[in-house]
């Protein structure tokens, strides 16, 4: 589990970016799978689920997560929150204690955020989709809505892929120039092939809606080495599906 130094200093608050190591997965899935969503077997997914749970508090209660569509659509939970099936979002916020809210990625930015002032939480899936889409944006405006000022959150960019892995084509460019022309910062021609920088991307959207206070853990998930999960890398081994690392914040 790897800790954000700026929400570690936050009283009463509990996170953690969870890589591959230490659960009960077996074979492409080895084996802190914690995505529902995948082909492992769903019995060793719940184990994983629940090693995470109780490493962020013995007392929470079920980890909270989405059926992710890289969408821009994000809930919020309060005490009144009550949903029949996993809501279809890419981020969720809440001000309700002892709940662990968590997004899965595997590639994608995990972004978890705290304003601990109003004490509200947010935890976010920003693949390259969501973020061009505005997930990030809609985030941060509803919670200054919900009475949070730019200067009392914190925001921490957790492991995605790096710019020296995500190879993208010109048609990608052309869509985020024909966006903002100014997005062209965000890409590399190396040996003639074009990559996209989605951490920095991201950390811009930030920086455009006055977060200051901003950590980006700089571990590129796509590396064999930091034992993090990767669609890319699996796509580039021929395997048929991933796992999916988890990124969890609670309010005590």
């Amino acid at each position: 589990m790897i800790k954000s130094k700026k929400l570690s200093n936050i009283k009463n608050l509990k996170h953690g970016f969870f890589n591959s190591k230490g659960g009960t997965s077996k074979n492409i899935y080895k084996s802190l799978n914690c995505g529902p969503g995948s082909k492992d077997k769903p019995g060793n997914v719940r184990k994983n689920l629940e090693l995470v749970k109780k490493k962020i508090n013995h007392s929470a209660g079920d980890i909270f997560l989405l059926n992710q569509i890289h969408s821009s659509k994000f809930v919020y939970i309060n005490e009144k929150y009550h949903f029949k099936s996993k809501p279809k979002a890419d981020a969720v916020i809440t001000n309700q204690k002892n709940l662990p809210i968590a997004v899965l990625t595997a590639d994608c930015v995990p972004i978890l955020i705290c304003d601990q002032q109003k004490k509200i939480i947010a935890a976010i899936h920003a693949g390259w989709k969501g973020a061009y889409k505005g997930i990030v944006d809609k985030v941060i405006k509803f919670m200054i809505k919900k009475g949070s000022k730019p200067q009392n959150i914190s925001a921490v960019i957790g492991p995605s892929i790096s710019i020296d892995n995500y190879e993208v084509q010109n048609d990608f460019k052309n869509k985020f120039l024909k966006k903002d022309r100014r997005n062209k910062i965000f890409f590399r021609i190396k040996r003639k092939k074009l990559y996209f920088d989605l951490s920095k991307y991201v950390k811009s959207i930030l920086l455009k809606n006055k977060i200051k206070k901003i950590e980006k853990i700089k571990i590129d998930t796509f590396d064999v080495k930091n034992k993090f999960f990767s669609a890319r890398r699996a796509l580039s081994l021929k395997h048929d599906d991933y796992g999916r690392n988890i990124s969890i914040i609670m309010l005590n």
